[in-house]
């Protein structure tokens, strides 16, 4: 026979809400931390900073010299032992013109030697025996003045021979047309074959650019500081382009103009560039950077740690208990994504460099690797 076991409602309503309440407690957690605000930072640090010309000018680029050659001589353009475009030495043949004319000329020049030397020796042994017989009273002074100056023609004629001879000699030796420097040769305006009117015409144009110039302008005002610091040494100048293949090329300040452009208020330069890579070019516009100086040992931090408000210009600074703080600062010039702090902040101090819009002083903040 089975039993009915009875179970009170309100006994057990009573042990439901009781373990509900003892469930609830155990569960209960601490609240959590307020998090911080998240950021990214970085640190100060000291560094030489080089003070330059912001911002930078352009400038153009120009031959360190330039010739226009020509012949001395007139003739057929025999041969041109060059190509259009490329580098040529310092001395190297680029043209020959036809020698056969000068090689003659000297030839006949060299025979007229040969020729008046003989008569010229004629003249002072008939000299030397004139004076032996007006010493004997055998001719008259009359005589023998005829014969000094037969003696004096011969020697000026002689003279003349080897003037001549010197000349053509000079002619044949412009039959070969040489580099004057090292360079590099632009077209060729007459070819092979054409005949040559000296010195009017020009065979080719030779353009220096080992090294070479950088001519740019740069506002007056900078003028007394270029000055200055050009008495203490030579002053680096860089210059680059756009699409530019590596590092900047790197020369130095080596002409300031005797005068300021009235019209527009600036000093013309040119830099000196040894451009043995070839990196400038003639013609080509460039941006050119002139370092003045270069401050020493300078606290700097990256640009984007630093904030403008209304009055002032300032970071923020976390402190060991990830905290900020609001730190008023002197800035200085700007480099390479740097600005260099004047006063405000010191080397080693950590300072935010995202996340500012939502940070005020005494915030926490949580650094974002």
């Amino acid at each position: 026979m089975k039993k009915l076991i009875r179970i009170s409602t309100g006994g057990a309503m009573a042990a439901i809400f009781i373990a509900s309440i003892l469930a609830g407690g155990c569960a209960k957690k601490k609240p959590a931390a307020p998090a911080g605000v998240p950021v990214t930072v970085a640190k100060a640090f000291a560094t030489n900073v080089p003070v330059q010309i912001d911002p930078p000018p352009f400038g153009h680029v120009t031959v360190y010299s330039t010739v226009a050659v020509h012949s001395q001589i007139g003739g057929i353009l025999q041969q041109v032992h060059f190509q259009e475009g490329s580098e040529v030495k310092s001395n190297a043949l680029l043209f020959t013109i036809d020698p056969r004319p000068s090689q003659a000329a000297l030839a006949q020049a060299r025979a007229n030697l040969e020729r008046d030397a003989g008569q010229l020796e004629f003249q002072k042994g008939n000299y030397s025996r004139d004076q032996k017989l007006l010493a004997d009273k055998i001719i008259s002074q009359n005589q023998l003045d005829t014969d000094k100056a037969s003696l004096d023609a011969a020697t000026g004629t002689v003279a003349a021979d080897q003037a001549a001879i010197t000349n053509a000699q000079l002619n044949l030796q412009f039959c070969e047309i040489r580099a004057p420097f090292d360079g590099v040769a632009g077209s060729l305006e007459i070819h092979e074959g054409n005949i040559v009117k000296a010195p009017d015409d020009t065979l080719v144009t030779i353009n220096q650019i080992h090294p070479i110039y950088a001519g740019f302008a740069v506002p007056e005002q900078y003028l007394p500081e270029i000055q200055r610091q050009m008495g203490k040494g030579k002053l680096k100048v860089s210059a680059t382009f756009q699409n530019m293949e590596g590092p900047p090329a790197q020369g130095e300040l080596t002409f300031v103009d005797n005068s300021v452009d009235e019209t527009t208020g600036t000093i013309q330069l040119k830099a000196t560039f040894p451009n043995e890579n070839d990196a400038l070019w003639p013609g080509q516009f460039v941006e050119v950077t002139l370092t003045l100086s270069e401050l020493t040992n300078a606290v700097v931090v990256p640009s984007q740690a630093v904030q403008t408000g209304q009055d002032k210009q300032y970071v923020y600074v976390v402190k060991p208990d990830q905290t900020v703080e609001e730190r008023p600062v002197t800035t200085g010039i700007v480099y390479d994504g740097e600005t260099v702090v004047e006063k405000g902040v010191s080397v080693g101090e950590t300072v935010v460099t995202d996340g500012q819009l939502r940070l005020e002083a005494g915030a926490k903040v949580t650094i974002k690797k």
